[in-house]
């Protein structure tokens, strides 16, 4: 987490392969991970000779101010290093902005494609969300401890068979089971999330809670295989709720996730 402010890059020898609405757009035994700076995941870099469509130089847009100094998975089009960018040309459509060669020579001039316009391929392995990060490990822990979350007071959930996920760079996650969950304290939110590591999430909300009590919890109704044990779970921010493990009151920890509008951002 030290070198967040610079390029990292690690050589992968799977074989990638991205594409369009079923056209293909790359294919190569030849990628880079790479970790622009302030980004906590990778993105997959492929020679240009193996882009199979064209691109087309454009100028590369400006970030936006007063970001926050670490970005998550969105809005890939900001780069925070020198290069050119491009838009991608697929049948029916032109992606704007949906490459980017870095001028940096360790690269060899290869080309960054966005994660999001293209469904990908690790060998023969569709992949969720973004590459997964080689230097990141989540273990998955059944948990006898006796697990309390509490809003304001109110206690949302008592429970002392939570599963406990610890997942590299990020604080403790409890998955509750739904049974001691007080679900009449909590509304279902039309917010989704994709996890690179667990799948598709959707959200739930204080009902008729205040400020900030919007979209802080979530659950997995169809996570993937690695994770499958947290199926139906329901796991809190600790960074925006009081939580109590074995009668200890743990501190917020302060996170990308600490508000919403800056989870949005990450």
């Amino acid at each position: 987490m030290s070198l967040m402010d610079q390029l990292r890059v690690e050589p992968v020898t799977k074989r990638i392969r991205a594409s369009h609405a079923s056209t293909p757009v790359c294919e190569t035994t030849d990628a880079m991970l790479v970790w622009e700076p302030r980004r906590v995941v990778p993105m997959y870099a492929v020679p240009e000779a193996d882009v199979r469509v064209p691109l087309t130089p454009i100028e590369t847009p400006a970030p936006p101010p007063d970001l926050p100094p670490v970005l998550g998975p969105v809005n890939f089009a900001w780069h925070f290093q020198e290069g050119q960018a491009y838009t991608v040309s697929v049948p029916g459509a032109d992606l704007v902005g949906a490459a980017f060669r870095p001028a940096d020579p360790d690269l060899g001039g290869r080309v960054i494609l966005d994660w999001w316009p293209f469904e990908w391929m690790e060998e023969d392995q569709s992949v969720t969300g973004h590459p997964h990060d080689p230097f990141k490990r989540i273990d998955v822990l059944s948990s006898g401890r006796r697990i309390v979350v509490a809003y304001d007071g109110t206690v949302l959930a008592d429970t002392t068979g939570a599963i406990a996920l610890h997942e590299t760079h990020i604080p403790a996650r409890w998955y509750v089971p739904r049974d001691d969950v007080d679900l009449d304290l909590l509304e279902p939110s039309a917010t989704t999330s994709v996890c690179a590591y667990k799948g598709h999430a959707t959200y739930f909300s204080l009902a008729d809670g205040p400020a900030g009590t919007e979209d802080f919890a979530w659950t997995y109704l169809d996570p993937l295989p690695e994770v499958a044990v947290v199926r139906g779970h329901v796991c809190f921010y600790a960074e925006r709720t009081d939580l109590v493990v074995d009668g200890v009151a743990v501190p917020r920890p302060r996170t990308p996730w600490s508000s919403r509008e800056a989870a949005e951002l990450f």
